[in-house]
């Protein structure tokens, strides 16, 4: 075997001696015609730079070798670029699928997301077209409005669930009030109407169903939310790994182990396994440093997916708005009398006529046909979910064996008796290998690493602060609202009202936001230009790099959590005679 190991090492030396001597045997001058044409197939700079022949280059800085040379100090400079392309490039190969896979997964969860959004607004819609005619076209706003502020929630606007669920039923009383619970009212001015909004707010026409609804929605609505921001940060952190700039140290040591020997001639070498493991371990140190963090992050993200699915199924709570909304107003009209003599006394007695509203109120009913796209799009979503979380189940090991992967295939010679080693031809790498990441790379024999790649070092803060913070809040948020779910039914909703558990970042305003409606009232009447009050900033971002979530659907339905069985019964009751007689109750 030793015999076989030398006469491939002569070999290789031979057919480098014919490549630069050019056939001197022949008659021929030495050439430089290999290195010339590697150069060119492999496009690294113009043609004009490599010598023809071989000559005594003593201002080399990287491939320094006593013999006469095919290299430049120009062409090293544009080996150094070639190294620092194909590095970009190589890595963004092996992070092609990974980034696929999520980009396909917002993509899909957006399309998707989209399609149970126009669902449950157009089911949303049908409640006010069946069962309160009186009130539809008026009411089409605000529902368009809620479920728009609900994308644009999931999405990473700065707003919250309660806001907008909290607006709705601010712009819907005025609707019920004049609409269904006093029928006979002409006098509905902009005074009036304002009066009745702020009213809202001091005398809960909807009783706890209002809040019941901003925390179901919060629930699931927060968690998708969250896996959205997660699956932008996986994104980061995959393009900030694919352009991170290479040191001095590393490209030159990359391009002493691939472009050195073309100076000999050496066109058809390739590193040994265990000098490629030390340069790419020692120019992928900081980047291998992304291992622990990164193999938390994917736990996290099956940690939000496995909760979701369990407990906080994003397609029942949007579903689910329909049935809050209903008993919402059913709650209204059974305390009519009560709410009208609280009405007359804050905004006095509006102008009254006997008879039904005008047929012009009337809305035709508008077919169910989305329940197919309903069922389609949650059963995309339930399969895309558990391939994305099952692919990035097997990328947990992704930064720890980046260094092996860019290793493997054509760059190293794996079934040849010969490699290089960084100076010579020979038949193994004898230096020591070092293992993965910062700290083992002091004993690097082939480059020294300084320090963290302070964009690096950024990332792994990141992805820090969303394991801890994220997941420790996430698990804080789902044993508190599981306590709340078997907790003592009716007395919830009014213990939710009075604690602080429903917090700004569960999609929640403080109690402190509440202002009394006399104050209100009077600022109004003294400042008119502060009669119609903005909607919150929402900040613009991109559906693209952001996105959202998803999750798995339960089995369970939505209902007003808290409410009595008896009360909950009659409602239903009172429900499905509304929509079979197409009246308002």
């Amino acid at each position: 075997m030793a015999a076989d190991g030398s006469r491939g090492v002569v070999g290789l030396w031979l057919l480098a001696a014919a490549g630069l001597c050019g056939g001197v045997a022949a008659g021929k001058s030495p050439s430089c015609h290999e290195v010339r044409t590697a150069f060119q197939l492999r496009q690294i700079g113009p043609l004009k730079l490599v010598p023809d022949v071989p000559t005594a280059e003593s201002d080399l800085q990287i491939c320094q070798h006593r013999a006469p040379t095919c290299c430049t100090k120009k062409m090293e400079e544009s080996y150094q670029a070639a190294v620092r392309r194909e590095r970009t490039q190589s890595i963004q190969a092996l992070n092609f699928e990974l980034k696929y896979m999520i980009v396909g997964h917002i993509t899909a969860f957006q399309e998707a997301f989209e399609s149970l959004l126009r669902f449950a607004e157009n089911r949303t819609s049908s409640l006010f077209e069946t069962a309160y005619r009186p009130m539809a076209k008026e009411a089409a706003e605000p529902v368009k409005e809620l479920f728009t502020d609900i994308s644009l929630y999931i999405l990473g606007a700065e707003t919250t669930v309660e806001s907008a669920v909290l607006r709705f039923f601010d712009s819907l009383f005025p609707l019920v009030y004049s609409r269904l619970i006093n029928p006979g009212i002409t006098d509905l001015s902009e005074d009036y109407t304002e009066c009745l909004r702020l009213t809202r707010q001091d005398i809960n026409p909807f009783g706890h169903y209002s809040k019941n609804m901003v925390t179901e929605l919060s629930k699931s609505l927060w968690a998708s939310r969250t896996l959205s921001q997660a699956l932008s940060l996986g994104i980061e952190v995959i393009n900030t790994t694919e352009h991170a700039a290479l040191t001095k140290e590393c490209s030159k040591a990359l391009v002493k182990m691939q472009y050195c020997p073309h100076c000999q001639g050496l066109t058809l070498i390739r590193p040994c396994v265990g000098y490629c493991l030390n340069v790419m371990r020692g120019c992928l140190a900081s980047v291998s440093e992304l291992d622990a963090q990164w193999r938390e992050y994917i736990s996290t993200l099956e940690y939000l997916t496995n909760e979701m699915a369990a407990s906080h199924d994003l397609e029942v709570a949007l579903t689910g708005i329909r049935n809050f909304i209903n008993e919402a107003i059913l709650h209204a009209q059974l305390n009519g009398p009560q709410l009208s003599a609280t009405v007359d006394k804050v905004c006095g007695q509006p102008k009254r006529q006997e008879g039904n509203l005008s047929s012009d109120n009337i809305v035709p009913v508008k077919e169910a046909t989305e329940t197919q796209t309903f069922v389609m799009a949650h059963t995309s979503l339930n399969n895309k979910r558990r391939e994305f979380i099952n692919y990035m189940k097997r990328s947990r090991t992704f930064y720890a064996s980046i260094a092996e992967r860019l290793c493997d295939g054509d760059l190293v010679m794996r079934d040849s008796s010969t490699c290089w080693n960084g100076e010579d031809v020979v038949e193994s790498y004898t230096s020591r290998v070092v293992s993965n990441g910062l700290k083992a790379q002091i004993n690097n024999p082939e480059l020294k690493v300084r320090a963290l790649d302070p964009l690096i070092s950024n990332l792994i803060d990141k992805l820090q602060h969303f394991n801890q913070l994220d997941a420790d809040k996430a698990k804080l948020k789902l044993e508190r609202w599981a306590s709340r779910d078997v907790g003592s039914g009716g007395g919830r909703s009014e213990e939710m009202e009075s604690s602080g558990d429903c917090d700004d970042e569960d999609g929640c305003q403080g109690s402190g936001d509440r202002i009394h409606t006399a104050d209100i009232l009077k600022d109004k009447k003294t400042h008119p230009e502060n009669r119609n009050e903005p909607k919150p900033t929402v900040k613009k971002i991109d559906a693209a790099t952001t996105t959202s979530t998803v999750k798995s659907s339960s089995k369970h339905s939505v209902t007003g959590s808290g409410s009595s069985p008896t009360l909950s019964s009659s409602l239903a009751i009172l429900t499905a005679l509304a929509v079979l007689w197409h009246c308002p109750l």
